[in-house]
């Protein structure tokens, strides 16, 4: 794919998430991430109503009126997002997998990135850790892209490629934890998303889902919560690439399934619009 047919993919992606996105807000993003601090803007008069505490006295004293001080806040949020690839993203409900929705969440994030001014950060584990540069708007939009379809996971159409012959993911369970520590720990927001297919070591998911910067997004389908049946699903090994057989349903008494853990977004729901709601 060139960059042309990027572009190209780039513009059908981007009309499609504002098209089945209702709830696009700059301004939601906005109050969730807040800035570090509060940047000087200009002078105003002073009215009733009016905090005291910003009042320039200095200014105010060589002037018939009293002015006070405004302020912005000051934006240099950066939010990274860790994109946990696993064979049963692959799979979702008429024809949307779950892979699907985590590729449009991501791009609605670097849309609304490019409205508030922030930075978005995608790290995708994949055969190794790709950690794409700060970036926002359409430019993040293309890079992001770009990647996906060099990774085998786009065809020409943007169309999520659903034969997936090899392991996706090679990453252990701790080199997962430790970039996602090391993020929180510079205090950057922390966007993951996937469907915690992978996990096994749910003490040491339960802690770091417990920061405050720490924000969890567990895409499932209706196939993951079909209790009418045993669910289990074939996968292949992020690290012998075996096959493995997993149970995406879960234990509702484990602590780590609790929704007060992380937040659930269902593929056959209005996924874009329950994300940014659920941000805030």
């Amino acid at each position: 794919m060139n960059l042309k047919e990027i572009e190209r993919v780039v513009g059908m992606i981007q009309t499609h998430i504002f098209r089945n996105s209702n709830a696009y807000s700059a301004g939601m993003l906005k109050s969730h991430f807040r800035g570090s601090g509060l940047q000087f803007r200009e002078h105003q008069i002073y009215v009733p109503g009016d905090d005291v505490r910003f009042i320039d006295w200095k200014l105010s004293a060589r002037s018939p009126n009293i002015y006070i001080k405004t302020f912005e806040e000051e934006r240099n949020v950066e939010i990274v997002v860790f994109f946990d690839l696993s064979h049963t993203l692959l799979y979702g409900y008429e024809g949307v997998s779950k892979l699907q929705a985590m590729i449009e969440i991501a791009g609605l994030l670097y849309l609304l990135a490019g409205e508030t001014h922030d930075l978005v950060r995608v790290v995708i584990w994949s055969e190794k850790t790709f950690n794409l540069p700060p970036k926002k708007g359409r430019e993040g939009l293309t890079l992001f892209i770009s990647m996906l379809e060099k990774l085998g996971l786009l065809d020409k159409d943007g169309k999520v490629i659903l034969k997936q012959d090899r392991p996706l993911n090679t990453h252990t369970e701790d080199n997962k934890i430790v970039q996602i520590k090391s993020f929180l720990a510079r205090r950057k927001e922390v966007i993951y998303l996937g469907d915690l297919s992978l996990v096994k070591d749910r003490e040491i998911w339960k802690k770091i889902l417990d920061k405050k910067n720490m924000h969890c997004f567990r895409i499932y389908s209706p196939v993951d919560k079909n209790n009418d049946i045993p669910f289990l699903f074939k996968v292949k090994s992020p690290i012998t690439g075996k096959g493995l057989v997993r149970d995406l349903k879960g234990d509702e008494n484990d602590p780590l399934f609790l929704k007060q853990r992380f937040k659930e977004i269902g593929v056959h729901e209005r996924y874009l619009e329950k994300f940014v709601k659920e941000l805030v």
